[in-house]
């Protein structure tokens, strides 16, 4: 792409749209296949594999099956990135693809988009690869199973690979997406649970409206049913312990639930200025018109009881649509905790009034998981797919609404609603809360 273009700010917002959607869950690799596993009532849940669980309370997750990384990294990269980058660095490329942007020109052999193009993500990496540092745990042991803390300062070089500090670097994909496509515009990197990747998404749709893009590419990965982050979860009291459900043990806004599940996966989007997505004839899949964001103030993992940082995300994203809180889709956080979702329950009443009633609301993560850093991209890709397709996908397994969870959860099968206009709601472990606000773009 031609870098030496330049801006010219007319002073009007300019429009923004979904042209590319990148998706990587247990429920299959690309947008297609998780689309299609959400429409026939598929879920990815499963026994966790790849570690012996057995000390977890929760031993179940949505994992993914024959992920071939080399697919998408040079074996020099692959040295170093976790297994969430590699996610990361897949969802861009199936998106950029998706997208019709991928010309082979670049880097890597990607399309070199450019400094008018922006790279914004979100995700919840705290730890390399767990192998490298349990090796040089044990090799500072000392007979007594104390750890030699005076060894591991002399001999640190030799005892930990350099690259190990590398590839634990949170925003390490921003680095290879970037430079496997040629992306050098304005770019963040977002920490945290759900909300980090639905923010990345929000920032990226604010940089085309006020003109610093004309492209971003956006959006998270996480992978959460790694041993590490289970372990660090599994006491929290978030995940569910059904683990004899199986597949049906992720329950949002039914009586019987009982917390989470985690997937693994990532959740990228292309958004684009419209003029130059209709230009180009690119497919437009839905248009971003509003983003708001909102934090309850609560010690972790509690939440307000209202969820009033989700709340005030939902009413700034539909004040910077300029629109009516009438909603037709909801692509609900849904995380199936009590509080969790009583508390959402009670933010969509609070925020969108009496039209909460009419939404047709529901969370994927009973079939996909919880994607955690990367669970706000995929609600963001969920409702852009769902205007797109004119198709609202079902709350799986859902069957009796829980005290309070009044709303319709779109309970059975998915519904051909043909929506006009949704919501994509994200909330984190620390409170936070994000909202993104589409619309059909017919």
């Amino acid at each position: 792409m031609n870098d030496s273009r330049t801006h010219t700010d007319t002073g009007a917002p300019r429009r923004v749209v979904v042209t590319g959607i990148g998706l990587v869950t247990a429920l299959g690799e690309g947008t297609a296949a998780t689309w299609e596993g959400l429409l026939a009532g598929r879920s990815g849940i499963a026994p966790l594999r790849g570690y012996d669980p057995a000390a977890l309370r929760t031993r179940i997750g949505a994992q993914i099956e024959d992920f071939d990384p080399a697919r998408y990294l040079s074996r020099r990269s692959l040295r170093m990135v976790c297994r969430g980058d590699q996610l990361g660095v897949a969802g861009a490329a199936l998106a950029l693809e998706d997208a019709g942007l991928t010309d082979g020109t670049g880097p890597g052999g990607g399309a070199e988009l450019g400094y008018r193009t922006g790279l914004f993500l979100g995700g919840n990496k705290d730890m390399p690869r767990m192998d490298g540092l349990v090796d040089g745990v044990v090799r500072i042991r000392r007979e007594d199973g104390t750890p030699d803390l005076g060894t591991l300062g002399r001999d640190a070089s030799s005892i930990l690979a350099p690259l190990f500090y590398v590839e634990g670097l949170q925003p390490a994909a921003l680095f290879h997406i970037s430079q496997k496509f040629g992306i050098r515009g304005a770019n963040d990197f977002f920490a945290g649970t759900a909300d980090a990747s639905a923010t990345a998404v929000g920032r990226a749709f604010r940089a085309i409206r006020r003109g610093e893009c004309d492209i971003t590419l956006a959006g998270g990965y996480d992978e959460p049913t790694s041993w590490w982050t289970m372990s660090k979860m599994d006491g929290l009291g978030v995940l569910t312990t059904r683990n004899d459900l199986g597949a049906d043990a992720c329950r949002p806004f039914d009586r019987e639930h009982s917390g989470s599940v985690f997937g693994e996966g990532a959740a990228l989007l292309v958004l684009e200025e419209r003029e130059r997505a209709l230009a180009r004839g690119a497919r437009v899949y839905a248009e971003v018109d509003g983003f708001g964001g909102g934090t309850d103030c609560v010690r972790p993992p509690g939440t307000h009881p209202r969820a009033r940082g989700l709340a005030r995300a939902i009413t700034r994203a539909v004040r910077d649509a300029r629109r009516d809180t009438a909603t037709d889709y909801i692509a609900a956080h849904g995380c199936a905790t009590p509080q969790g979702d009583v508390s959402e329950t009670h933010a969509l009443h609070d925020a969108l009034g009496t039209a909460a009633k009419a939404a047709q609301i529901s969370s994927v993560k009973p079939q996909t998981g919880h994607l955690v850093g990367g669970a706000g991209a995929l609600n963001a890709a969920v409702a852009a797919l769902a205007l797109h397709h004119g198709t609202v996908p079902a709350t799986r397994g859902h069957a009796e609404p829980a005290a309070e969870c009044d709303l319709d959860w779109v309970p059975g099968s998915p519904r051909d609603a043909r929506p006009a206009s949704a919501l994509a709601l994200a909330r984190g472990l620390e409170g936070q809360a994000a909202a993104l606000s589409m619309r059909a773009d017919r």
